[in-house]
């Protein structure tokens, strides 16, 4: 019988997502007060970038607020396509904290 590995530790956070009420107040804020840019953004969340992490808004309805580390998310279940184009896989901490899988394409 074949020895199942477990899944590699990850060491990279790719960015925090937190609940806001308004995408497009809330980039518009952050981006007049830091040196920020936009990665992404529409209606439901967006992703800006700092000089070492990014930081995403979200509405909490469309996305969950979340901690996501680079990974390849099928070590830990079945990715899902993102229509950025990343895929993730979405785990709960012993806190139940939302943390994401993601993998860049």
């Amino acid at each position: 019988m074949a020895e199942v590995q477990a899944a590699p530790k990850l060491d990279t956070l790719h960015h925090v997502a937190v609940a806001v009420s308004n995408v497009k107040e809330t980039v518009d804020w952050y981006t007049s007060h830091f040196d920020c840019r936009v990665a992404y953004q529409d209606e439901t969340w967006a992703i800006i970038q700092f000089a070492n992490v990014s930081l995403a808004f979200v509405l909490p309805e469309q996305h969950p607020p979340h901690i996501a580390l680079l990974g390849d998310p099928a070590d830990y279940g079945k990715p899902q396509k993102h229509r950025d184009g990343t895929r993730s896989v979405y785990l709960k901490d012993p806190a139940g904290n939302n943390i994401e899988i993601l993998a860049l394409e």
